[in-house]
């Protein structure tokens, strides 16, 4: 079955973490892809992120993109509930992590993302970022991770994941579909080691999303590899009449 887009995903455990917390999705069958980025150590990262890309991924196409949108959200709502409860039944503070989700349909592509796992769209020769980080310091949220108040929580400390807290808020992002538009979802092992503009470097260099993904991933790799590294490239091809 041939498909408007050309996609890739690929994660990586990097140079100094010694286990992998991220999960990819690539679900080209219902126009779905995702990233996720575990908290809470080995084995409750894993799972977090694992649950994640697991439950989306066995979800089934729909017609309409607000449709998906709304399984996803479901999903997404379910697995912060179970996360919760399995955070309490540990006995630890939380178990939960970040989702960056993008889907498909035939006039609209839509973004949402809990965290600070990110989207770029690169069109025309430059890159867009999608996402805004739900981190303390970038803007006033209706969340504080951990239940803290804001002026407890340090600078760069996630206010959002899903685990986190009771309720859940996803953002979405939703654009017009247009042909040769790039997307490039990433874990901040990506952004943490390589710069926007460098991340525009390699996608002016590298139309195919197999060696675009090569490129981001191999680069965040060449250097520190701090943390978990992992991307998912999706490329819109023309529709079919």
């Amino acid at each position: 079955m041939s498909f408007p887009y050309v996609s890739a995903g690929r994660t990586d455990t990097g140079h100094v973490r010694r286990h992998n917390e991220d999960a990819i999705l690539v679900a080209d069958r219902i126009g779905l892809w995702m990233v996720a980025d575990g908290l809470g150590g080995h084995a409750a990262g894993d799972y977090a992120s694992g649950l994640i890309a697991q439950r989306l991924g066995a979800l089934s196409a729909r017609a309409d993109l607000s449709d998906l949108i709304e399984a996803i959200e479901d999903e997404l709502m379910d697995i912060n509930r179970l996360l919760r409860h399995a955070a309490r039944e540990r006995r630890v503070d939380a178990i939960a992590s970040t989702v960056v989700v993008l889907v498909h349909s035939r006039d609209m592509v839509a973004c949402g993302w809990v965290g600070d796992s990110r989207a770029y769209c690169f069109e025309d020769g430059r890159l867009r970022l999608l996402t805004r980080d739900h981190v303390h310091g970038d803007r006033t949220d209706v969340t504080r991770f951990a239940g803290q108040a804001a002026p407890a929580v340090a600078p760069g400390v996630l206010t959002r994941a899903v685990g986190a807290e009771e309720r859940l808020y996803v953002d979405w992002v939703v654009s017009p579909r247009r042909p040769g538009m790039c997307f490039v979802l990433c874990s901040d092992g990506i952004n943490k080691e390589l710069s926007d503009a460098e991340i525009e470097a390699c996608c002016r260099r590298d139309a195919a999303p197999q060696a675009l993904l090569q490129g981001l991933v191999g680069g965040a790799l060449s250097r520190a590899g701090r943390d978990n590294v992992s991307a998912v490239v999706v490329r819109l091809d023309e529709m079919e009449e």
